[in-house]
C-alpha cells in the first residue's frame, strides 16, 4: 500500500514542500546563552506531495491547504531525526514552506492500512 500511495501521489502532481525545523545546536558564546542569537532553522524537503486548496471562511485565515504526504517519506524522516513518532515530528515543525509562503500546521491525520501508515494529511493555514 505504501508503494501504491507513492505512485498515486507522483501521478497526481508529485509536488514537493519544505518543512522547517529549529536547529538544536547553539553557538558557545554569551549572547547565545542569553537568547540573543538565533539558532536558525533546518529545511527538510518532502516529496512526492499533493497539495489541495480548501474552502476558507470569510473571517478565517487567508489560505487553507491540505498537504498529502507519503507515509514512506515521513517514516524515513522520523528515522533520520531519531524521533519516536510522526506526531512528534510534526509537532516539532515550525511550519511548511510552499510557494514561498509559510503555513502553520493546524492538524495532522494519518491514514492506516493493515497497521501501516501510508498517507499523512496535513492541514495548514497561512
Amino acid at each position: 500500500m505504501v508503494r501504491a500511495t507513492d505512485a498515486m501521489l507522483q501521478a497526481l502532481g508529485g509536488d514537493q514542500v519544505s518543512m522547517l525545523f529549529p536547529l538544536i545546536a547553539m553557538p558557545n558564546d554569551p549572547s547565545a546563552q542569553l537568547g540573543l542569537a538565533d539558532p536558525g532553522v533546518e529545511e527538510v524537503i518532502f516529496c512526492p506531495v499533493v497539495v489541495r486548496s480548501l474552502v476558507t471562511p470569510a473571517t478565517g485565515p487567508r489560505r487553507r491547504l491540505e498537504f498529502m504526504l507519503s507515509g514512506a517519506t515521513v517514516a524515513a524522516e522520523v528515522t533520520s531525526r531519531n524521533v519516536a513518532s510522526a506526531e512528534i515530528l510534526f509537532d516539532g515543525a515550525l511550519g511548511i514552506l510552499y510557494d514561498n509562503d509559510l503555513f502553520h500546521i493546524e492538524n495532522v491525520t494519518t491514514e492506516f492500512f493493515a497497521g501501516t501508515a501510508y498517507l499523512y494529511r496535513v492541514l495548514a493555514v497561512e
